[in-house]
């Protein structure tokens, strides 16, 4: 009988052939228009920088040093005016205010100068027994202009690079200036010694993932993992369409008559959307191995992992149909039931991370993503892809996901039995 019951929905399924098309369609259509544009904003930040104008007044080691140095770096674009002498700081104002560039930065005339003035200055004071005395108007300022429109963790990460670029080559300047200093004096050749030279501090860094794996996560691996989820909330629409239909045409009624039970009818449609539900995972997954990579986009890496990675989704489709079961037995009519789950899984996918990454977000709505089974789908497969985990560094998630399938499948049964007793 289960077979027969299965059938029927399949042939349910097929006959709007237009929307079973678009249960496929779009959500390879959404996760391909979201890796593309994600992958062009990051390759635009990391190969052609933040766009910068420098205005180096000094140019003498301080200016070309800090010029060499920014030209060298992978954060800025460097643009510099044909004719600086000619150009104002007026003029730099005008050009980042008017959105020609994001940064602005201007080098003071005379600043390595004055560090050499004032390395000279502060020996003759020390040698002589005297205190050191700072004086303001030896003070070197950077001026930097900023876009009104950008973002504050860009502010930051400009802040943070000029700051420590200007600090590093001044020690030097000053220890190279002292050291001459000081061989002038006690008639010791220190010009330039090797110790001045040396460097012992580095630092190191790698993502932390489990084994010895190495992934590094971007746009695909988000992309993929979000909207695969997103995909399978989102059959909960027709699925709950479906059992509306039934129940408006009395087949639901007539089936009820023969020799099968209402959960052998659940079993049936679980089972037949749970392999829709797969089709699009394995459509979404192959897409980005193998069509993202003949597009210039970062290809999807598995690794092997393919059966976890099934599992999950498994687990996934399973809370995803609990869901559509859920909302087309409670809801009385198919407005109300596309209404609902349309509105509810944009909600629960924007609470989850699918929108706004977790990070991002205020510390209250943190708390609340917990409690959203998207996010739970979309830390599982995080895990997999980009920390390397395994079947059972998944378990936690799975059980919250079966945890909630069963709530709704309850929830479902509750709502017939109250539906059944007042008919």
């Amino acid at each position: 009988m289960l077979a027969k019951l299965i059938y029927k929905d399949i042939l349910v399924l097929i006959r709007d052939r237009s929307g079973l098309a678009m249960l496929f369609i779009m959500p390879l259509a959404l996760v391909l228009i979201m890796t593309s544009l994600q992958d062009s904003t990051f390759r635009s930040m990391n190969e052609r920088g933040i766009s910068l104008l420098l205005l180096n007044h000094d140019n003498d080691s301080m200016g070309l040093a800090i010029e060499r140095e920014i030209k060298a770096s992978d954060i800025f674009s460097v643009h510099q005016p044909a004719n600086i002498k000619e150009y104002t700081d007026q003029q730099v104002k005008e050009a980042i205010a008017s959105g020609h560039y994001q940064i602005g930065l201007i080098i003071p005339p005379n600043a390595t100068q004055k560090i050499r003035n004032r390395v000279k200055e502060n020996l003759t004071t020390v040698l002589s027994g005297a205190s050191i005395i700072h004086n303001a108007s030896d003070s070197i300022t950077f001026v930097v202009y900023l876009d009104p429109a950008t973002r504050s963790t860009l502010r930051s990460t400009v802040e943070v690079s000029v700051r420590e670029l200007a600090s590093r080559i001044e020690s030097q300047i000053v220890l190279s200036e002292l050291a001459k200093e000081i061989g002038a004096r006690m008639m010791i050749p220190l010009t330039d010694p090797g110790l001045l030279r040396q460097k012992s501090v580095f630092y190191r860094e790698e993502y932390a993932v489990k084994g010895n794996k190495k992934a590094i996560p971007d746009s695909v691996q988000h992309n993929v993992s979000a909207w695969t989820l997103f995909a399978m909330f989102f059959i909960g629409i027709p699925f709950a369409g479906a059992m509306i239909k039934e129940r408006e045409e009395g087949s639901l009624a007539r089936l009820l008559t023969m020799p099968c039970s209402y959960g052998s009818i659940m079993i049936s449609k679980v089972l037949v959307y749970l392999f829709v539900c797969y089709v699009q995972f394995i459509l979404i997954m192959g897409m980005g191995i193998y069509l993202f990579p003949l597009l210039k986009l970062p290809a999807l890496i598995m690794d092997g992992r393919l059966g976890t990675l099934s599992v999950m989704a498994i687990t996934v489709a399973l809370a995803a149909i609990g869901y559509g079961i859920a909302i087309g037995t409670i809801a009385r009519t198919h407005q109300q039931a596309s209404i609902f789950a349309s509105i509810s899984v944009v909600i629960l996918a924007a609470i989850g991370g699918i929108w706004v990454p977790i990070f991002m977000m205020p510390p209250l709505f943190r708390h609340i993503s917990k409690v959203s089974p998207l996010n739970w789908g979309l830390n599982g497969f995080y895990d997999i892809l980009i920390r390397g985990s395994g079947l059972q560094d998944i378990i936690p998630y799975m059980v919250y996901l079966l945890i909630f399938t069963a709530g709704c499948l309850l929830l479902s049964l509750y709502y017939q039995k109250l539906r059944k007793e007042n008919t």
